[in-house]
């Protein structure tokens, strides 16, 4: 979709999704600045905190409160708007739709026939991951866990298993047992903890997740903070028993040249000596 604003000035109505600054207000690019100059209303998280960055760029705007708690009860308003107006959207920082309900304001933008069109910019997540030295190949976003120590655990043991790298968000006061929880349920994993992105104080601190959740136990940080976790070490290559089990799960449903291939795919293991295995198997 072309953004670029018409002749007369006025950008083309529809929803602008704007990344603003995470703490250094320079980080705002040209074009965000340019966007929310010309929008005829800016929806927001906050405004006093968004009343700010458009006193740096030197303007005013007309904002409209945007965030979990009036989302259901506005959206329809502003859906109904992009029709014929050209709507900002942002959070108090960084990239909007990161933990915020962003999605379903573009959700049914796009469901309406509007122009959807972002502006990217800064994103505490991605940040973070840049200054961890953890692997970036595979990651995944996690958000905030529960506060509850139950669900916390049960929302960390879902996710065990997945060979990437984690990004969450978290508050000073619960740093510590976050840390502390990650730990037990992942293992004593490489980790990073960052914060104040971008900001005069910025830090990223690097040790195993027992290490740093000692560190923050008795002087919670402020300011906000990303947490990266270094993904799961190597998993230990399949034994014979493993190898026979899927075998022979494999052998009620495909002929042992088949059955071989697929556990092969699976595990890693020689196709040549589980076919052998599937063969005797058979007889």
């Amino acid at each position: 979709m072309n953004s670029s604003p018409p002749e007369d000035g006025r950008l083309s109505p529809g929803l602008y999704i704007v990344a603003t600054p995470i703490g250094n207000l320079s980080d705002l690019s040209p074009r965000a600045a340019s966007i929310l100059a010309q929008a005829d209303a800016i929806a927001v998280e906050d405004s006093r905190v968004t009343a700010k960055l458009l006193s740096h760029i030197g303007t005013r705007r007309p904002m409209v409160p945007y965030h979990d708690h009036n989302a259901d009860r506005v959206r329809p308003g502003l859906v109904a708007r992009l029709g014929s107006e050209a709507i900002a959207l942002v959070s108090d920082a960084g990239t909007p739709l990161i933990s915020d309900p962003g999605f379903k304001l573009v959700r049914d933008a796009r469901a309406a026939g509007h122009a959807v069109v972002t502006i990217p910019g800064p994103c505490a997540a991605i940040a973070a991951l840049t200054l961890a030295g953890l692997p970036t190949d595979r990651f995944l976003f996690l958000g905030f866990l529960p506060s509850k120590a139950k669900a916390k655990a049960d929302a960390i043991a879902e996710i065990k298993g997945v060979r990437a790298t984690l990004i969450l968000y978290e508050s000073g006061p619960r740093l510590s047992a976050t840390l502390t929880a990650l730990a037990e349920g992942l293992g004593d994993r490489e980790a990073a903890v960052a914060r104040e992105i971008s900001k005069r104080f910025e830090e990223c601190l690097t040790d195993s997740l027992s290490a740093l959740a000692e560190r923050y136990a008795d002087a919670p940080p402020k300011g906000e903070i990303v947490i990266v976790v270094g993904p799961p070490g190597e998993a230990p290559a399949p034994s014979a028993a493993d190898a026979d089990t899927l075998l022979i799960e494999a052998l009620k449903r495909l002929p042992a040249a088949k059955a071989a291939h697929e556990v092969a795919k699976a595990t890693g293991l020689n196709k040549r000596d589980l076919y052998a295995r599937a063969l005797e198997m058979k007889e």
